[in-house]
């Protein structure tokens, strides 16, 4: 036994003796060479690579090569690794995975360059022996049919993740070196974006054409990004989750150069556009259902990815289509919140010209009814679902920016075909929801600034009027109004007042109770069902104005009246105009008794919106009854009265009034399935407007208390 502990001693005293880096590098070396020597002996070119022993040695190299760091330091270069640059390895597994041999052969290269670079702390891809070859191999991802698409994506990311780490290493994978590159036009480069407006169902027009060949000069088109455009079409979700991952690690280097070689030397912006326009033209216009479009919810871009099975694909073609359009969407609205300014405006900016100014502004001056309700719809959905400044900025500019555009969006919500005219009214809505300050000095406010829809005489008086009941001396003159429509003041004992409003503001309870008089008390149906209770407008007032005010708290808006024109003040007439959004939306109104229920209440749901914003001058048009209008001017409270005129004609002709009206709302609740009722449209059209004036009603209280505070 003695005997055999000193044998060992002895032995182990000599492992101990031998340098562990020599013994390293021959084992590295055999590794290589068993693999060479694969390629010398072996003659069968039909075994698959994972039926060798060809992963196992490529494993052991880089175990090998992770230990030697690990033992020596980042800072030195060990013999292992001096070997395999030296002897150009890299380069020769490259050569050996594009010849796929044996078969399979390029996915484990992948897969040892991806482990390489992840698992070694030591900078490599600096080094022109690396990142040539890394050069070399991203080429490989983008040839189409390219084999291993999982581990493509994989060391994709991993070079991304690199990229991140080491911003300076980016030029070496864009191939932008210090030679001055080469330059071709914008519009040569941005393939998906060509492909896709071919199969537009109209071509360009010159000016759009001569826009993009003007486009700023970059350098040809790196092979990463076409890799991971091309990965971000895969049916794997795996590999497909690893490419829109790897566009955010690189669009969120902050370096200043860095940031600024992706954005001026490679087509970043364009092929992201490109991708939304070239998703756009896969959707079937013509099968898409536009209500389904415009309330369609957020859809986050990783949700695609959570989905069961092992592709994207789902059971509805026109949903997939949809899901994957509004996806790509929610990425580029997420990939600008990390990117720099710079690149944030270059997306914005090709998003705008790419796809705002191509085929949607196209469809959008089509006359196919299809055509015009989906992308219409589609914008809808697209506005409300924006998060970023600088996108948001440019679906303003392309809706609210050109006359010719602004005023066709603005006619279509009085179109002949009622679905336009919903798709349009909505689209107002979402855009009137949005934190950008144009959108209401477009919409209403720059028509208002005049104050040209005063009479003179009132024009010259003060701008408020007073709180004393002399104020509402004009709606009793009004044919009408009467004062048993009108409700009890706050202090009276009446059981009818408490069910109401709560004790409004000093100063409030005439322009609310002159809201509230305006339907005639035969036409009242709410207290039929037991609704007539105000706590619930009162509530919904409160969160429409606290939303909009806190929207327009960025603006500055003045908290006075501007002086009105000098025309007004002067005696002159001036003919006012309250602008094309106003207007359409006072024309609708006025036909409120003949038109679809769901036109109505989206038509009211604009409307309120606007008189909840806290500008004076919509205070004073759209809430105010006491103003003197100029000839022959309206507002929202004079469209009110002449509308309650009609209604007043209109009722004398349905019998059993009360009971028809208390079968119209259980029909619209859901408690009365008999769709046969006689003047159902009419009796539609009163509830809407009792529940409008009930809305503005509370609308002015809230704002009159808010005022107060």
């Amino acid at each position: 036994m003695e005997t055999f502990s000193k044998l060992t001693s002895l032995l182990m005293n000599a492992l101990e003796t031998r340098e562990p880096t020599v013994e390293l590098l021959d084992s590295f070396i055999d590794h290589w060479k068993s693999i060479t020597n694969y390629y010398i002996k072996t003659t069968d070119d039909s075994r698959p690579v994972r039926q060798t022993d060809i992963p196992w040695h490529l494993k052991q190299m880089l175990d090998i090569l992770v230990y030697e760091e690990k033992e020596q330091g980042v800072e030195e270069t060990g013999s292992c690794l001096e070997y395999l640059l030296h002897h150009k390895i890299l380069e020769t597994l490259c050569t050996l995975g594009k010849a796929q041999y044996p078969p399979g052969m390029v996915q484990q290269v992948l897969v040892f360059f991806s482990k390489l670079l992840s698992d070694m702390q030591k900078p490599l891809l600096h080094l022109v022996k690396v990142y040539r070859p890394v050069q070399n191999l991203i080429r490989l991802c983008v040839l189409p049919g390219a084999d291993g698409e999982k581990e493509a994506a994989q060391f994709l990311l991993v070079v991304c993740a690199v990229v991140k780490r080491d911003p300076h290493t980016l030029r070496y994978i864009l191939e932008i070196l210090d030679q001055p590159a080469a330059r071709t036009p914008a519009s040569d480069q941005s393939q998906l974006g060509i492909e896709a407006s071919n199969r537009s169902t109209e071509p360009p027009s010159p000016a759009d054409q001569a826009d993009s060949a003007s486009g700023s000069a970059v350098q040809s088109e790196s092979s990463l990004l076409s890799a991971l455009l091309r990965l971000t079409k895969s049916q794997k979700g795996s590999a497909c989750l690893k490419a829109y991952q790897s566009l955010q690690l690189l669009s969120s280097l902050r370096s200043g150069a860095p940031g600024e070689l992706l954005c001026d030397r490679t087509q970043l912006g364009e092929l992201l556009a490109g991708r939304l326009l070239q998703l756009y033209s896969l959707l079937p216009m013509d099968s898409l259902d536009p209500g389904a479009i415009r309330t369609w919810t957020h859809t986050p871009w990783s949700s695609q990815f959570s989905r069961s099975g092992s592709n994207l694909k789902l059971e509805s073609p026109d949903c997939d289509h949809l899901t994957n359009f509004f996806s790509w969407f929610d990425f580029l609205d997420h990939l600008m919140i990390d990117a720099p300014e710079v690149l944030v405006v270059k997306v914005a900016d090709c998003v705008h010209r790419l796809w705002l100014l191509g085929p949607v502004q196209l469809h959008l001056q089509r006359t196919c009814e299809q055509v015009i309700l989906v992308t219409t719809s589609l914008l809808c959905a697209v506005v409300r679902l924006v998060q970023n400044s600088l996108l948001l900025d440019r679906l303003v500019r392309f809706l609210l920016g050109t006359h010719t555009l602004t005023r066709l969006l603005l006619q279509r919500c009085d179109h002949i075909s009622d679905q336009i005219s919903m798709a349009s009214l909505s689209l107002v809505e979402e855009l009137l929801q949005k934190p950008h300050g144009d959108i209401l000095d477009v919409l209403a406010l720059s028509s208002l600034k005049s104050r040209s829809y005063l009479s003179p005489p009132a024009a010259g008086q003060d701008d408020r009027h007073t709180e004393s009941n002399e104020d509402s001396d004009g709606l009793e003159d009004d044919p009408f109004i009467s004062d048993s429509w009108c409700l009890p003041p706050p202090s009276s004992s009446s059981s009818s007042s408490s069910s109401l409003l709560p004790s409004p503001a000093k100063g409030s309870a005439d322009i609310v109770n002159s809201f509230l008089c305006l339907v005639p008390v035969q036409a009242r149906s709410a207290q039929l069902l037991q609704e007539g209770g105000y706590e619930s407008y009162i509530f919904d007032a409160h969160k429409l104005v606290a939303e909009c005010q806190s929207l327009s708290l960025p603006w500055d808006w003045p908290l006075t009246l501007p002086h009105p024109s000098s025309s007004s003040s002067s005696g002159e007439s001036e003919e006012f105009f309250e602008g094309h959004l106003l207007k359409v939306l006072f024309d609708r109104l006025g036909r409120a008794l003949e038109q679809p229920y769901e036109l109505n209440l989206q038509l009211t749901a604009v409307l309120s919106r606007l008189s909840a914003f806290s500008h004076p001058l919509l205070q004073e048009y759209l809430l105010d009854p006491y103003i003197h209008l100029s000839h022959p001017s309206r507002s929202l409270f004079s469209v009110l009265v002449r509308l309650m005129g009609e209604l007043i004609q209109r009722i004398q002709q349905v019998s059993c009034l009360s009971d028809r009206l208390l079968n119209a709302r259980r029909h619209l609740l859901g408690l009365d399935h008999n769709t046969g009722l006689d003047h159902l449209t009419l009796l539609r059209g009163v509830i809407v407007l009792e529940e409008f004036c009930k809305e503005l009603a509370a609308i002015a209280f809230v704002k009159q208390s808010v005022d107060q505070q």
